[in-house]
């Protein structure tokens, strides 16, 4: 997102049910960075936090070492299989 416009978007899908959920998260985050050409941000203890409570967090400024030209990354859970 920047400046309230969404700039790009990508779905993950993964269903390798030999994975737990941490690492499918962390797997479709990783795929997500190498598809926009980003470094991994970090995960602060508020993103830790948001995405516990509510499967979604956004990476702003402070989650990456790199600059980037985007006011922050969404990223959620829209479905899991159980």
């Amino acid at each position: 997102m920047k400046e309230n416009r969404l700039m790009k978007d990508m779905v993950v899908e993964n269903y390798d049910y030999t994975l737990n959920r941490t690492k499918k998260v962390y797997q479709a985050l990783e795929e997500m960075c190498y598809e926009f050409d980003l470094a991994k941000p970090i995960w602060l203890d508020t993103n830790k936090e948001d995405f516990i409570r509510h499967s979604r967090t956004k990476f702003t400024r402070d989650s990456f070492v790199e600059d980037i030209d985007f006011d922050f990354l969404d990223f959620q859970v829209i479905e899991e299989d159980y």
